[in-house]
């Protein structure tokens, strides 16, 4: 067993010095720029690939990488969030949706061709009725916000599921919440 691992550090060690490129002399006259340590050559690489030698990926690279899919789809944009939540028994926008709505908006006004339907839910708390009619006042509500950011009444169809269609089926406030919604679905982009 000794005798197996001497042999494999020394077949190691000469497959490693032995693939090592040569040093070339510089000629007369040339400038001499110090050779980067070890230890600064992966920095280095890492600043112009993005990639380091042992192929980990810095975070510059990430950054710098555009999405490849469909705007609608990429996670840093703000149209990735395709639901607008609403408080208790209320059709109102809350401010924090706004700049939601309005790049949905601004991206409809872009796309002419594209469809999005406004699907208006509530939570369990009413009637079935009543539900259907604040799932209706919610999607009218942000099919109103749509068009009064230029966006064509062509591009939106406006339903209503009430209670019937639950993101969260729990019975507590929390997935109430989840529960009281518009969904904003594209069938054509």
């Amino acid at each position: 067993m000794k005798k197996l691992l001497l042999l494999l550090a020394v077949l190691s060690t000469v497959i490693l010095f032995g693939c090592a490129p040569m040093k070339k002399d510089k000629p007369l006259g040339a400038e001499v720029v110090p050779e980067k340590t070890p230890e600064e050559a992966p920095e280095e690489a890492a600043k112009t690939t993005g990639v380091t030698d042992q192929g980990a990926v810095t975070a510059k690279a990430v950054q710098e990488q555009a999405f490849a899919g469909h705007v609608l789809d990429d996670p840093k944009s703000p149209l990735y969030t395709k639901v607008i939540y609403f408080e208790y028994d209320k059709s109102d926008i809350n401010p924090e949706f706004l700049d939601i709505i309005a790049a949905h908006a601004k991206y409809l006004s872009a796309n002419p061709n594209a469809r999005v339907t406004l699907e208006g839910h509530a939570d369990e708390r009413g009637s079935r009725e009543y539900n259907i009619a604040l799932g209706e006042r919610r999607a009218n509500t942000v099919r109103q916000t749509l068009l009064l950011q230029s966006v064509g009444k062509g591009q939106l169809k406006s339903v209503s599921y009430g209670e019937e269609r639950p993101a969260d089926m729990g019975h507590d406030e929390a997935a109430m919440a989840k529960n009281r919604r518009v969904e904003l679905v594209y069938t054509a982009r």
